[in-house]
Order: structure tokens, then sequence, then C-alpha cells
């Protein structure tokens, strides 16, 4: 297939397309992860954006069922520059142009993803329309100022859970370790789903807790109740997409259950909610931070954690009014993680998951078990 994409800085470029066809909107953003294409397509958090990735071979290692982080992929697509239409690896089940078809999302090569990347870089998060559909160069510019800005959309509303869940599978999809040996859960939490990736849970139960997946509008007089009654102990607020500060019943509630001093642990979005419903507005950055190579500086031990990041929003220098700032991004001296003062809450930006990245921030899910 033919692809046609139009950017709106007026940037209009045609490319080789593969996966599903069709017409696709979103936000450019970059990925500078050479490892884990599934588990980044998948990542709930893309949803309403297309990924480029610096990483110029794609498809090498193929797809398989287990390593998605969503049944559903959220992304409006991706972007490359090989596919690779034959996949070699003893886990690999298919290609990726047969996974986004299955998907139905468009995946582009042949593209200059370093010009992209430079773009991206240089001008922000560009929106952008994709389409095998129409090719008219102002015809595509039309459909593009007529759709709505990611801003102005409730993503999360579209990739949480409709219905309750238990999870109990740990890393690698094996049962966690306290569920083998056929010993009681340490502690039971639940998860508010604003877009929790599947490898987030699997932590969870791997140190062993009962996890329980809720919808992201579940009340919070609903939780305050169980936690009071010790059916709960804790609640874990997750990653997700969009502006957080769309969600405004979401912050009111997370208001409520600061107030009843439940043990909160919140990770990208979580993180970033947490700090609205404290009074510390997120602001936008300009052009994300995606990857799986980004330095953080734990603040106490001076230890430098290499991490896995999926953001374009920010908690504000200010929140250190009511919190710790436990941790810096190196790359840009920004907020990455805070223990709040008078709370039993702590949070962080980056991704501890390593889902894709490095596992050296995988102690944050024991610290979390520590605080319940």
């Amino acid at each position: 297939m033919k692809a046609y994409i139009y950017i709106e800085n007026d940037v209009f470029f045609t490319a080789k397309a593969c996966g599903a066809g069709g017409t696709y909107y979103g936000e450019l953003v970059f990925n500078t992860s050479l490892t884990g294409y599934q588990e980044i397509i998948s990542d709930p958090s893309y949803a309403g954006q297309f990924i480029v990735f610096s990483m110029p071979e794609l498809g090498i290692v193929g797809t398989n069922e287990n390593d998605d982080e969503c049944k559903e992929v959220f992304a409006s697509g991706i972007l490359m520059r090989n596919l690779n239409s034959e996949f070699s690896n003893f886990r690999g089940q298919m290609s990726l142009d047969e996974y986004l078809k299955k998907r139905g999302k468009i995946g582009l090569y042949e593209v200059d993803t370093r010009a992209l990347v430079k773009m991206i870089r240089d001008f922000g998060n560009l929106r952008a329309v994709i389409s095998t559909e129409f090719k008219d160069k102002d015809e595509l510019k039309n459909l593009l100022e007529k759709s709505p800005r990611i801003e102005e959309l409730n993503l999360v509303a579209k990739v949480s859970t409709k219905k309750p869940y238990k999870h109990s599978f740990g890393v690698w999809d094996s049962v966690s370790l306290a569920y083998k040996k056929g010993e009681k859960a340490k502690k039971k939490v639940v998860v508010l789903d604003y877009g929790v990736k599947k490898n987030i849970l699997n932590e969870l139960v791997e140190c062993g807790l009962e996890v329980e997946v809720l919808p992201h509008s579940t009340k919070a007089d609903e939780l305050i109740a169980r936690f009071n009654k010790g059916e709960i102990q804790g609640i874990f607020l997750s990653n997700g997409p969009g502006e957080p500060k769309m969600l405004k019943d979401e912050i009111n509630e997370l208001k409520k259950l600061i107030k009843a001093k439940i043990p909160m642990l919140g990770i990208c979005l979580g993180h970033q909610l947490l700090s609205n419903a404290f009074g510390y507005e997120t602001y936008k950055m300009k052009f994300g931070q995606h990857g799986a190579n980004h330095p953080v500086l734990h603040q106490q031990s001076k230890v430098v954690e290499i991490t896995a990041q999926n953001h374009n929003y920010n908690v504000p220098e200010s929140i250190c009014e009511v919190a710790t700032i436990t941790h810096r991004n190196l790359f840009g001296d920004n907020v990455e993680g805070v223990v709040y003062k008078d709370y039993p809450i702590i949070s962080v930006q980056h991704h501890p998951e390593s889902s894709s990245g490095p596992h050296e921030s995988k102690y944050i899910f024991n610290e979390f078990v520590k605080l319940l």
C-alpha cells in the first residue's frame, strides 16, 4: 500500500504502508528504545499518538501473544525506517505487518525517521493525519484541522477496563512465587486502571500482592469503605494516555482518597494525577520523554538508574512544598519521583516494570509493599 501523511507544520510526504489501511489521526512522538517494539506499540499510554521509532530496524523478532501490554493497540500507528517482513526468534509467532493488520492499525516504512525525530525535537509534538484513502494535500490538511486535539480527548475512558477483574500472574506469565507455594498474599491492592500495562500488574503480583483491577471511574467512597473494613490495604494508580488535567472527575475522587490517607503508589499518569489532586498542576513538555535509556538520579543514594520513560507531561518543581523529591531525570533535571510528606503516598514518573527497559528501578514495587 501507499500512504500519505500530512503534518500540521505543512509537511507532506508519501511512504509505503503495512498493517491496516484507512485514515488515522494523532500526535507524533519519537521513541529511542532499541528493543521491545511490541511492548511499546501495545502500551495504552500511546493512545492518540503516532510512534516514530528512532531504531531503524523493526520486525526482526516478529511478535507473539505473550508480549502485549494490552490486548488492543490504542496507538494511532507507527513510523519506521526499515520493516523486516521475515522474522527470526524462537518466540516469534507472526510478523509485525500481520500483527498491525490483525489489530487494525497502520504502519509506515521507508520513512526518513531521523528527519522526523529532528523535526519533533525542534517543533514539539506535532499533529498528523495518515491515510491510504486520501492523497490530496489540501484535503488531508482540512481533515486534520477538523480533528480534535489530544488535549481535548478523554483517552482514559477509551483504554480503561469496563469491568473489574483479578490479576494473578507474575513476571513472564508465570504464577507468582507466593501463589506457587500456596501462601496467602501479603496484602490486597486495587489498581485504578487509567491504561495499565500488563507487566505492571505482573510486578505487583510478583511482590506477593493480591491484585484487583478496577475501572477508572470507580468512586472514592467505595474504596474508602473497603479500606476501612480491611478488605484492601492500598491503591495503585496506573499509567495512561492524554492530558491529566482533562481528568477532572478522577482528580476529584483522588482528593478524597488522599484525605482518607490510604497508602498509594502512582506511576506515570498516576504520578501526574496525584500532583494535580494536591493542587500542583502538571505542564506539557515540548516533545516528551519516550525511551528505555533515560538516566535518573536517586536523590538520597546518589545512584544513577537507567530507566524506561513514556510521558508528555510533567510534575512542577513547586511540588516540593508538599512532597520530598526522590528522583530527578538527568536529561532535563525534571521531577521523576516524590514521597508525600504527610501522607503514605509515593509516585514516580518513569516505568519501574522495565517493559521494555532496564530493571534498575524495580525496587519501587517493594517500596510500595513496605508502605502497605
